[in-house]
């Protein structure tokens, strides 16, 4: 099944609700208007279609291997991986003295959607590497961004997150690697990792892992934990590769989806023969970032570049089972109309239910794509805005959105590619048709980089309850500045996207009231809701932002500008409202009237 990506789509959430004409107006970002924006999508749907996409069937298919220390990963993706650092691609959103093209989170994250659809398992390399860029960008001395960056931001090395050990998963206050200080500046770094995704592979000459490990007399908890880049091979004073640095891989994991992407054990500090173990002892070389015991701090860089990117990944799945379920239906016979319009067998896009599964899919990821873009400009923003109360302002609604565009997406994406296997019906069930492997694929979305419960309780803690809710009713008065909108107008869709958004919207303040205001005085009966809270508000943004669409697709069909791609829009955000957004009164009324049923079975009862 080839990819073809929606352009058309993202132009118009980049022009019209994220305002690429004001990102474009900000300094550092002047060259980045909507023109630009076109050409660089247009050239990245290229490079995706025709050298990314190719590979996604090969990788679920014959997936990474291991033998012997080394990974070899699947036939194609190391001569993929060149084209796509020389294509300049790694660099896209990264700083122009390091040799990146300095463009906007805003274009960027079209990309990121891109390269996913195309091969998630492929795209989760250059997710890592951005995420490490971003983290030595932030607090990185000099000198480590003048050894590491251009070289990660080239794609000639690439990057990656080294957190989760055997007995500390999400609870980082269990990490147990230990990093020895030594007299010339540098740490050894003892410890096991797991879960590193491309912690080994063939596909660049040197890999830069960012390690969290305690130092020495650190102090117990997350509060004396450092970050350390420990690379495969050591880098020498003129950024020449040296020795193999006392790291290497144990094994990679045999996995449900996303087969082609190495999920390494990695080993640091063993003894590893022909590393700088025999010559030095073990313990692999560390260069720490940052202070001592701030490690965490750091990683959470790492962490919200990579939340974000994996919402995009859900997006991006989303789209690949969509079109795959629109080709299928369409070509499939089988049975007639039941309003007779056929008297014969028909391809199954003209069933009812059929149409109703395949507007969900739509519905579902265009909403989520119009929240991430309007996440990303807000990002743009928050770094580059003249105004200091507006960086800050952005920073906050950002940083709001990150728990809804990786909770939110990732959720949805389970519900779209499932829909995509059942659309396909008994052939979805095959894995030779490929809609179970975006099923097998989406299914990590909700689990790695937090579970979709660590980004509510995120949501619920540090998002809504710190502030009072403040951040949480400054969106709900933008979603009221939208409702004036669509109640001036006269047609059916605007009228009955006023009423669902404007129900959704008051649900939403309740809840938001019901949080911050019960969050330190009952916590279970908030948490027990967490969940179904960020569901909500993911649902409500994502509603909002296809609530705009339909104000600008009405007012740009009626000056017939691309007449049947505009009715397609107001038509994708009606069904949003009286389908998805229609869900949020109830779901507001599990989470403040539904906590004691969740906590009320006796533990020893289950």
């Amino acid at each position: 099944m080839s990819y073809t990506a929606p352009i058309k789509d993202m132009l118009f959430d980049i022009e019209h609700l994220a305002n690429i004409a004001q990102v474009a107006q900000m300094p550092g970002l002047e060259d980045a208007g909507l023109e630009t924006a076109q050409a660089v999508l247009e050239e990245c749907a290229r490079f995706n279609q025709d050298v990314i996409a190719p590979l996604n069937v090969a990788g679920d298919r014959n997936p990474s291997s291991f033998k012997d220390g080394a990974v070899t990963t699947t036939p194609g993706f190391k001569e993929a991986f060149a084209q796509y650092a020389a294509g300049g691609w790694q660099g896209l959103q990264h700083p122009l003295e390091f040799g990146g093209q300095g463009l906007p989170k805003t274009i960027g994250a079209a990309c990121t959607e891109m390269l996913n659809s195309a091969n998630m398992s492929f795209a989760l390399c250059p997710l890592l590497s951005d995420g490490a860029t971003e983290a030595l960008l932030t607090a990185g001395s000099d000198d480590l961004k003048a050894t590491y960056l251009e070289k990660l931001i080239s794609g000639q090395w690439t990057g990656t997150m080294n957190l989760t050990e055997p007995q500390a998963g999400s609870d980082l206050a269990m990490v147990r690697s230990r990093a020895e200080p030594q007299p010339d500046g540098t740490y050894k770094v003892f410890g096991t990792k797991i879960f590193i995704t491309y912690g080994e592979h063939d596909m660049a000459e040197n890999i830069v892992h960012l390690v969290l490990a305690r130092v020495t007399g650190a102090p117990e908890g997350v509060k004396g934990i450092s970050l350390f880049v420990v690379p495969k091979f050591v880098v020498g004073a003129d950024g020449a590769l040296g020795a193999r640095n006392d790291v290497h891989c144990v094994s990679i994991e045999h996995k449900m989806g996303i087969k082609a992407s190495p999920t390494a054990v990695l080993q640091f500090g063993d003894g590893t023969a022909g590393s700088v173990a025999d010559s030095a002892g073990p313990g692999a070389v560390g260069l720490l970032v940052g202070q001592e015991n701030r490690g965490l701090e750091y990683m959470f860089i790492m962490m919200n570049s990579a939340r974000y990117a994996v919402g995009m990944q859900g997006i991006a799945v989303a789209e690949r089972a969509y079109q795959h379920a629109v080709a299928y239906a369409k070509d499939r016979v089988q049975s007639r109309p039941v309003d007779g319009s056929i008297n014969a067998s028909a391809p199954i896009i003209h069933h009812p239910d059929v149409k109703r599964m395949l507007m969900t899919m739509r519905a579902y990821t265009e909403g989520c794509r119009a929240m991430a873009s309007v996440a990303a400009a807000a990002y743009d923003a928050a770094h580059h805005h003249p105004d200091a109360d507006a960086r800050k302002q952005n920073a906050a609604f950002y940083e709001f959105m990150v728990p809804l565009v990786k909770g939110y997406s990732t959720e949805m994406s389970q519900e779209v590619t499932s829909l995509g296997v059942q659309v396909h019906g008994g052939m979805g069930f095959i894995e030779e048709t490929g809609a179970a492997q975006y099923m097998r694929d989406a299914r990590i979305l909700t689990i790695y980089e937090g579970t979709t419960a660590i980004q509510a309780n995120d949501l619920v803690g540090r998002k809504t309850a710190r502030d009072g809710g403040q951040t949480a009713k400054a969106i709900a008065a933008q979603i009221e500045k939208t409702e004036a909108e669509l109640a001036k107008r006269d047609s059916a869709a605007s009228a009955a996207v006023h009423r669902r958004l404007k129900a959704a919207r008051e649900a939403f303040v309740e809840v938001v009231e019901f949080v911050a205001g019960q969050t330190k005085a009952s916590p279970n009966a908030v948490f027990a809701g967490s969940v179904p809270y960020l569901m909500l508000a993911g649902n409500l943004v994502a509603g909002w932002q296809l609530a705009r669409s339909l104000v600008i697709a009405e007012d740009q069909a009626s000056r017939n500008v691309d007449v049947a791609f505009m009715q397609a829009k107001v038509a994708t955000a009606h069904f949003y409202a009286e389908h998805i957004l229609n869900k949020v009164p109830g779901v507001r009324d599990s989470i403040i009237g539904g906590a004691e049923s969740v906590t009320a079975l006796a533990l020893d009862a289950f």
